[in-house]
């Protein structure tokens, strides 16, 4: 039998390392997984190893096991996959990133023109509280392996840097606070070191920073995307997501927008009860 350390794995995008025992069971651990259910997932994905098998297969094999055993875990391992799910226009994401921030106790808002000293700005989200006011562009990918790059950093300081010159009237007059720049994804090392040696940006990726990244904002914030659901097809969810709705308590606070959808009894009722499970 070959050694399962010795097969070589195909990432998104298009490299080739080691399978990684540790790095699988530290997702699984991260979701949530009991101590047996990461082995017993372990063990399955080793026997079904195949040379140059794809991320998104080991992916496929775990999630349908865990689904089986543990469905709140299932929804933890699967949420930067479900993020991705958004896509493509990215303004799913905007929504999302707001309603965070509303739970953070903010009031928030998307798709905000607003005039910087030297040009106007569309900023994704605008957030205030009576200490902070913050701006973000959110960086949406709808594909796994891309990143966030140095060039994405270089204009998103100098927006920042344009806005944080004017005073805004968000609650009550007041100067920029804090610039953020979110991605679902990863940014490159040279981003990174730009941002870290720059300051006046607060970077989020999503293990960027080692705390307080956007997978530990989502998980703290509770907030279950719709996208997660396996009790809804991609057609369903799409329209969902073109009305504004993202999350799925708020389908929970309103079952009738699965009915407008098109829904029957039974299919919206299994929804509402996954959405109930996790």
């Amino acid at each position: 039998m070959m050694n399962p350390e010795s097969i070589y794995v195909l990432k998104a995008n298009g490299d080739r390392e080691l399978f990684d025992v540790k790095k699988l069971e530290y997702s699984l651990k991260r979701a949530g997984a009991s101590s047996r259910i990461a082995e017993q997932t372990i063990a399955h994905i080793r026997e079904n190893l195949t040379p140059n098998i794809t991320t998104h297969e080991i992916y496929r094999h775990a999630f349908e096991l865990l689904h089986k055993e543990e469905k709140p875990v299932a929804f933890k391992y699967s949420l930067k996959r479900a993020i991705m799910e958004f896509g493509p226009s990215g303004f799913p994401f905007e929504d999302f990133v707001a309603e965070i921030l509303r739970e953070k106790g903010f009031k928030a808002e998307t798709g905000k023109i607003i005039r910087g000293f030297c040009v106007e700005h569309e900023v994704d989200v605008v957030a205030w509280n009576d200490e902070k006011l913050i701006m973000v562009e959110a960086k949406f990918h709808n594909e796994l392996g891309v990143k966030s790059d140095l060039k994405v950093a270089l204009y998103v300081k100098a927006r920042f840097d344009d806005l944080s010159k004017m005073t805004f009237k968000y609650g009550k007059e007041r100067k920029l606070d804090e610039g953020w720049l979110v991605t679902n994804t990863k940014f490159t090392s040279t981003a990174i070191e730009y941002g870290s040696c720059q300051g006046g940006m607060r970077m989020i990726g999503w293990n960027y920073p080692p705390v307080g990244n956007l997978h530990d904002m989502i998980i703290e914030a509770k907030l279950h995307p719709l996208t997660c659901l396996t009790s809804m097809t991609g057609r369903e969810k799409k329209l969902l997501l073109d009305q504004g709705v993202v999350l799925c308590k708020t389908i929970a606070n309103n079952p009738d927008l699965l009915y407008a959808i098109g829904l029957n009894d039974a299919k919206s009722k299994r929804v509402i009860e996954e959405i109930q499970s996790l």
